[in-house]
């Protein structure tokens, strides 16, 4: 629209011709919007609010007498403030790159003030310090004509061919070429024991690799002299399993031939052998049972003969008492006693003759009948004899 003017965002826009601005300033201020102006009665200028640099580069003289070659950069602006739009358009609104002219003045005294008050150890090893005194000490006049330093950089600091700087880093670069040499030996020892790592690594690789291709080679052999093997080898096993059917056969006939003999053979003769050992038991068992039988006919014709015998035996006996002297007391008792003593004893020799032909019979084999008495009367010798009791008063005895 006609008459309305706007300043861009980083501008000011000073309007002068009418009424004064604000504390009795020629113009009036407008920031961040726009405004009507009367085209002839009104005069329109506008003031930059953006970054502006300045650069200094000054010789100054440490407290210790040595010159020095500073070179710093000054970051400035106008103030957003109505105040320092003011004071800076007043100053600056014509020629607004005297700024950067003046302010590069301003901070260089303030620059040379300062360094002369310092040493060139504080001053080389404290810029931060250096700075921020310059700063502090350029805020009030910087402010009067409505600049804001925004920040001040101290970019090179030369005592040009004094040597005193370098002379002063000497210790300090020679420390720092000896760490250099340092870690550059270490860092040589590590490549070093590196690649030996890496050469051991490489020969157990390799070494590892020879093995693997060893036993991979010595698997194709073992297969390959396996698969030379397997014809003759299974015919081996064809063969010995021939063999050994053929021996197991040759066994079976060897046994079948074997019971074959024992049936026809052993078997037989054990059977005839067993007969004639039966039939040789049975007979002697039927001689004994005819010996025993013989005996016991003995015996029993013995024992008849004997009984035959004893009344002649007792009469033999009682024969003998008719020349004896003989003196019964007891009488018809007395007599009785001596014919019972006879019979007695004649039993009692019975009995004895019976034992000794079973005795000899049994020793010398002979049949009872054949014995003989000694006289070879075959009813034997009686003797008898007679005694008298001392007293005279007992019976007779017959021995």
């Amino acid at each position: 629209m006609f008459g309305y003017r706007v300043p861009a965002p980083d501008e000011a826009m000073l309007i002068s011709g009418g009424r004064r601005g604000l504390g009795g300033a020629p113009f009036r201020v407008v920031t961040g919007h726009g405004k009507f102006v009367l085209p002839i009665f009104r005069k329109t200028r506008f003031l930059t609010l953006s970054m502006c640099e300045a650069e200094v580069t000054e010789t100054c003289v440490t407290r210790q007498g040595i010159a020095l070659h500073v070179r710093a950069v000054i970051a400035f602006k106008v103030g957003n403030d109505h105040e320092s739009i003011i004071n800076a358009g007043q100053r600056f609104l014509s020629d607004q790159d005297q700024m950067s002219v003046l302010t590069g003045r301003i901070f260089a005294g303030h620059l040379r003030a300062i360094i002369g008050s310092m040493t060139v150890e504080e001053i080389v090893t404290e810029r931060q310090k250096l700075a921020a005194e310059v700063l502090d000490t350029s805020k009030v006049e910087m402010a009067k004509i409505g600049l804001i330093v925004d920040s001040l950089q101290i970019q090179s600091i030369d005592d040009g061919e004094v040597g005193y700087i370098e002379a002063m880093s000497a210790p300090h670069k020679a420390a720092i070429q000896r760490q250099a040499q340092i870690a550059q030996a270490q860092a040589t020892q590590a490549s070093v024991e590196a690649e030996q790592v890496a050469a051991r690594n490489q020969a157990e690789y390799a070494r590892q690799t020879a093995v693997v291709k060893a036993e991979y080679s010595a698997e194709v052999d073992r297969a390959q002299a396996r698969a030379a093997q397997a014809g003759p080898l299974a015919q081996a096993h064809a063969q010995q399993e021939v063999l050994d059917a053929q021996t197991e056969l040759a066994l079976r006939q060897a046994k079948l031939r074997q019971q074959q003999l024992v049936a026809e053979i052993v078997k037989p003769a054990e059977a005839e052998a067993e007969r004639i050992r039966v039939l040789a038991a049975a007979d002697a068992q039927r001689m004994k049972i005819q010996a025993e039988a013989a005996a016991s006919y003995d015996r029993v014709a013995l024992d008849r003969m004997l009984i035959d015998q004893l009344p002649q035996i007792v009469k033999e006996a009682a024969g003998g008492l008719a020349g004896a002297n003989v003196n019964v007391l007891n009488g018809a008792d007395g007599l009785g006693e001596i014919a019972a003593g006879l019979v007695s004893q004649g039993l009692t020799i019975l009995d004895s003759v019976r034992q000794n032909l079973n005795g000899q019979d049994s020793s010398d084999g002979r049949r009872p009948s054949e014995s003989n008495d000694g006289d070879g009367s075959g009813n034997g010798l009686l003797q008898l004899h007679s005694r008298k009791d001392s007293k005279g008063d007992g019976p007779v005895g017959v021995d």
